[in-house]
Parts: structure tokens; sequence; C-alpha cells
């Protein structure tokens, strides 16, 4: 009779122990990563304070290609913010159990990846002093909200997003919180019993939890639906060749979708990998995600597809001239490169079952995330430099000071990655006990290999 307690206590054990690890050790390895993530920003801001004394004209656009890698990234961006809070909700909302480990992972991936791209379009604008300017509130300036602009919907879309997604990651730390506030002493506990909210794991309390989460599950959903859409409202209402369509919402949506769940499963792998998670984080969840990924891959191809056909049949003369010059022309090599990893690499890959690995699920989201940036560049530069007329047309070049930008927004979702890996429990304690055989699964482990794991 006393053998189940005796093993639920011991999973328990464990699963504290092997989840706190990383918040209470620290070697000297965390600080390397720190350090050359943070090198990494450091050259972006550099680059945008060059860019702030020289002005704009240090990047590569010009007439009239006036987007180009500033707005590629803010969609990109945009898009792999996807990855947690829709996701997140949907397997909440069916009660999937596997999602236990993965959810936080997902979560914290919406909140960094809005952030970073909510920053492109004042960095885009050369003078951010002057970005209030833009914002749509009435002002004794007579400048008030056109409503009409798909830009004055952006503002309200991603911050009512950011808002949500915050609160949503927010919500189910409070226990974990509350965890860290008991096993810990010193600061460590007045921070985290701040953060707590003096949570005391009541019933009421658990009720109240609950409630919030599935109240915020359902109402994140529409709200990050429409967010990706209204992006590309931005494009789809301007009458530049190849944006004027109405599949640009749908599109848009599951490009998002596909490249979240992209960047979830390449951070789901360095977490098992480098934290030793190897117990929480388990092939299955790596596989399921890769079913999701590759049905993403075969929508995205239809829509592509869809796209061309309709350009293709309508012979419009500019959005042949823009379908040619992808297809066959200059960016031609970046096209097929695009439609290899984005269709060609998933499907060959995780259409197999023995290849839907975590290697091969890693492989394919690689190529997917590099593939979607493609995709939104694809989207942008070859129908601003390929309008109506000869005249209008134009070239663009990226500049060393867009490059490093680019570079420096991948260093920053590491770096806040890492950062908040160390200061939360990456994978929620309450979720994982809750789920019960996951706690009896990490309880039959050794202890040896994790005991002396540091981050």
């Amino acid at each position: 009779m006393s053998a189940a307690p005796v093993e639920t206590a011991a999973a328990t054990r464990q699963i504290n122990d092997d989840l706190l690890r990383p918040l209470l050790n620290t070697s000297w390895r965390f600080w390397a990563l720190v350090a050359v993530l943070g090198g990494g920003v450091l050259m972006g801001f550099c680059a945008w304070l060059y860019q702030l004394y020289h002005g704009i004209g240090v990047w590569g656009i010009a007439w009239p290609v006036f987007w180009a890698f500033g707005i590629t990234n803010f969609v990109f961006w945009i898009g792999i913010s996807h990855a947690g809070t829709l996701i997140s909700a949907i397997l909440r909302l069916v009660d999937a159990g596997w999602r236990r480990p993965v959810t936080r992972c997902a979560e914290a991936i919406t909140a960094f990846a809005l952030m970073i791209g909510a920053v492109f379009p004042i960095i885009h604008l050369g003078r951010p002093w002057l970005a209030f300017w833009l914002f749509p509130y009435p002002s004794e300036r007579g400048i008030w909200p056109n409503f009409r602009s798909p830009l004055a919907w952006d503002f309200f879309a991603i911050n009512t997003y950011l808002t949500g997604s915050l609160l949503f990651l927010f919500l189910p730390m409070i226990p974990d919180f509350a965890l860290v506030r008991d096993k810990t002493t010193g600061w460590r506990r007045r921070v985290y019993g701040v953060l707590s909210l003096g949570w005391e794991g009541t019933p009421r309390q658990w009720h109240r939890l609950e409630s919030a989460m599935g109240i915020m599950a359902v109402a994140i959903i529409p709200v990050a639906v429409s967010v990706h859409t209204i992006v590309s409202f931005d494009f789809s209402m301007s009458p530049t060749p190849m944006w004027h369509s109405t599949m640009f919402g749908p599109y848009f949506v599951a490009g998002a979708i596909f490249s979240g769940i992209a960047a979830l499963i390449i951070a789901m792998a360095a977490l098992r990998k480098f934290l030793h998670l190897e117990a929480y984080l388990q092939p299955i969840h790596f596989e399921n995600l890769g079913k999701l990924l590759l049905t993403m891959s075969l929508l995205w191809g239809y829509f592509v597809f869809a796209e061309r056909l309709t350009t293709w049949y309508g012979n419009d003369v500019a959005e042949i001239t823009v379908l040619n010059v992808t297809q066959r022309g200059s960016f031609a090599p970046l096209y097929w490169t695009m439609v290899v990893c984005n269709l060609v690499v998933p499907f060959t890959i995780l259409s197999i079952g023995r290849l839907r690995t975590i290697t091969g699920c890693v492989i394919a989201s690689f190529g997917v995330v590099v593939g979607m940036w493609l995709e939104r560049f694809l989207i942008i530069v070859p129908s601003l430099g390929h309008k109506f007329l000869p005249y209008s047309f134009g070239e663009y070049r990226p500049t060393p000071v867009e490059i490093m930008l680019l570079v420096a927004t991948f260093c920053a979702m590491m770096l806040l990655y890492v950062l908040f890996a160390k200061l939360v429990p990456i994978i929620s304690i309450w979720e994982l006990k809750a789920g019960g055989y996951h706690a009896i699964e990490a309880a039959r482990l050794p202890e040896t290999p994790l005991a002396n794991v540091n981050l």
C-alpha cells in the first residue's frame, strides 16, 4: 500500500531537482554563452547607432524599393511569435496530454519574438524619437487616427497580442514561482515571493487559475489569427503587383504557424541537449510537432501554388513580370531555395516515420526557418522593384548595417531565451506533475547523469 506514495514522492523530488537546477546552479558556460550572444546584440545596437548618425541611407533601400530587410524581419518575427500562444492555447483547449512539457517553451517564444518584431517599424523610421507621431491617438496637433490604414490596426493588434501573450505566459508560472520561493532564501526568496502573488496552492486559488487560463486560451486564438491577418493587410491593401490578393490573410496566418512550429522544435532540441532534459522532452513530443510541421508544409505548398496559379491565369502584365523574375530571373535562386527548404525537405523527412526523429525534425525545422525568411523577402522586394512600368523598376542590395541588424535579432532571441531559462523553470513543473505518467517516467531514470548538470 505504501509503494505508490513513495514512488510519487521520489518522482516529485526528481522533477523539482532536475527543473530547478538551472535556476540555482550557474556555470561558466552560461556566462560564456551570455557574453557571446550579448556581443551579437551589442553589434546590432552599434549598427543602429551608426544608422541614426548617418541616416537611413546606410541601408540598401532606394526608390522604388523602400521596404526590404527591415520589414522582412518585422513580418518574420511576428510570424515566429505564433509558435507559442496559438499552438499552446489550442493544445490546452483540446487537453492534449503530451503538451505539458512543451507549453512554456512555446509561450516564451511568442513573447520574445513579438518584442523583437515590434521594434523594427521604429528602426525603419530612421528617426525613432518621432515614433509617437505614428501612434493612433487623438492629439492637439490635429493628427487623428486613420482607421482606414492597416498600419493603425498593426499598432492595436500587436500591442493587444503582446499584452495577452505576456499574461498567458505569466499565469501558469505563478505556482512555479511559489515553488522557487519555498526552495530558496535571501533576495531570491523575496523576488519570487513577489512574483508568486501570495500563492499558497489552496483549492480556491487553483480554481481561479484554471478558470483564468481557460479564458485566456479561448481569447488569445482569435487575437493571434487577427494579428497576422492585419499584417498581411499592409501588403494586400496596396495595388502593388502580386500583393493585392484576398489570399494574403490565410496565407500569412498559415505561414506564421508554419515558421512558429519550426522555431519551437529548434528551441526544444537545444533545451533538451544543453539542459539534459531527455526525460521530459521526449521523442514523442518531437514526433507530434513534426506531424504538425508536415501538415503546415503541405498547406503552405498549396497556398504558394494557388498564388502562382491565379497570377498566371490572370495574366496581368505587371504581375507576370514579378512572377517571371522570381521563378526564372534574378530572384530564382532564392525562390527555389525557399521551395526546397519549405516543402521538399520537410516533406521528404517528416513523411517517413523512421526519419521523423529528433534529428530529422530539427533539420527540417532549420530549413523551414531559412525558407520562411526568404519567403517574406521574396514577397516584398521583387514586387516593389518591378512595378507597373519599366521606369519604376529598381534593384536592392543589402548593406552590412542591415545584415548586422538581422544577425542581432537572432542573437537577441537566443539571449532572451537563455536568460528566461535561467530565471524561470522552462518546463512547467506543476503541469508536469499533474500529468502523472511523466513524473513516474522521470523517477525511474538514474539521478547520476543529471546531478552534475549546471547552466
